[in-house]
């Protein structure tokens, strides 16, 4: 079971009121809290989002929301390069913060927002939810306890489609809006953090190329890529590559990793979340999610039996009350936090920096805050 965060009378506000907006405000009830209010572009769009989502008061700012004494956390739903901001302004009003990703659009903003949510003494989390799926921790756990040998190589795509038309755009296609990178910083990063996650290994350098399938989008210069393609090699040896794109015809949320090593190979696919692959030279098999057989992590956040399928909000349900807990004093397993965040503005800017330069760029290999900010 998921830890149980219903001791205290936690109170949690929403800014934005789009699509994560309302993923936010499911996982805020599943952890049976409730929402209070609700912040977005302006008080009439704020309005739309609590009559809509039933998220409590509408505020007619983010600033009168945060000032707000009865608002313990704010989940930041907004585009990209308003998340630095509103996350200083949360921490600095003395909320918790939950910031979708990307914490921040460039390295620096996002190293700031690591030392202040560490000076606040606030938990200060970023959704990267796929590390939430029971197979994923498996995954994690079979590669840690040694089950597949020495690792030796890891291939990992997350294929979308919703991008795939001239006419096709969206407030991320602009980097006014989404920041310098799209496809790698919006679902790419999700990939390389799950990398990371389960090989609980660093990338130490990689090579990227992007790709633009459009010049133009409905009408407007397209100056953010469409796809990026990375090798990349491991601080342990292993190496691997990574193919992202929002124009993959006919797939819609394929995220697909596997490592292979020198006994087992494993592969998660986030589309199939109750088997696992596990690939041997004989006898390969699939593992269902059963947490009567599962590490002790897994059949945590196994809260349906085996045969009763868990997806995404799941997933995510159980990153809130992972940051819940850990808001209560407790120190949950894999609870991706600011430093987190930090990591992804890292390796986005590397990828970027490696297809307008050519050739491998290094990257830092720090896992804790204090390393990072060292």
């Amino acid at each position: 079971m998921t830890t149980d965060v219903t001791a205290s009378p936690l109170r949690a506000a929403i800014v934005g009121g789009g699509f994560m907006a309302a993923v936010h405000s499911r996982a805020i009830r599943a952890a049976r809290r409730t929402v209070v209010g609700v912040a977005s572009s302006s008080r009439e769009s704020a309005e739309r989002a609590a009559a809509s989502l039933d998220l409590g008061t509408a505020y007619g700012s983010v600033a009168e929301l945060l000032e707000q004494p009865d608002i313990d956390v704010v989940h930041i739903c907004t585009p990209n390069v308003t998340h630095a901001g509103y996350a200083q302004a949360a921490l600095d009003a003395g909320k918790h913060v939950i910031c979708e990703k990307p914490l921040a659009v460039d390295v620096a903003d996002a190293e700031s927002l690591v030392d202040q949510a560490a000076a606040a003494g606030r938990v200060a989390a970023v959704p990267f939810v796929y590390r939430f799926h029971p197979l994923v921790r498996e995954a994690r756990a079979r590669i840690a306890r040694g089950d597949a040998g020495r690792l030796l190589s890891v291939q990992g795509s997350y294929l979308q489609d919703w991008l795939l038309g001239v006419d096709d755009t969206d407030w991320r296609v602009d980097p006014s809006l989404g920041g310098p990178s799209r496809a790698f910083a919006d679902i790419g990063s999700h990939l390389a953090d799950l990398v990371e996650f389960a090989t609980s290994d660093r990338i130490a350098r990689l090579c990227a190329v992007v790709g633009r399938a459009h010049a133009t989008r409905a009408g407007a210069v397209v100056a953010t890529e469409d796809a990026v393609a990375l090798a990349f090699e491991l601080v342990g040896g292993a190496i691997g590559t990574m193919l992202v794109s929002q124009v993959a015809a006919g797939r819609k949320n394929a995220l697909v990793i596997e490592i292979g090593g020198s006994d087992e190979s494993v592969r998660f696919e986030q589309e199939n979340p109750e088997t696992l692959w596990l690939g041997r030279r004989t006898g390969s098999m699939l593992l269902p999610r059963d947490p009567a057989q599962a590490s002790p992590d897994s059949a945590r956040l196994s809260v349906l039996p085996a045969g009763h399928p868990l997806g995404y909000q799941d997933a995510f349900n159980a990153f809130v009350a992972d940051a819940y807990a850990a808001i209560g004093g407790a120190q949950p397993e894999g609870l991706p936090t600011f430093v987190d965040g930090l990591r992804a503005a890292q390796v986005t800017e590397a990828v970027l920096r490696s297809a307008r330069d050519g050739g491998w760029v290094g990257l830092p290999t720090a896992r804790t805050r204090e390393e990072v900010t060292a």
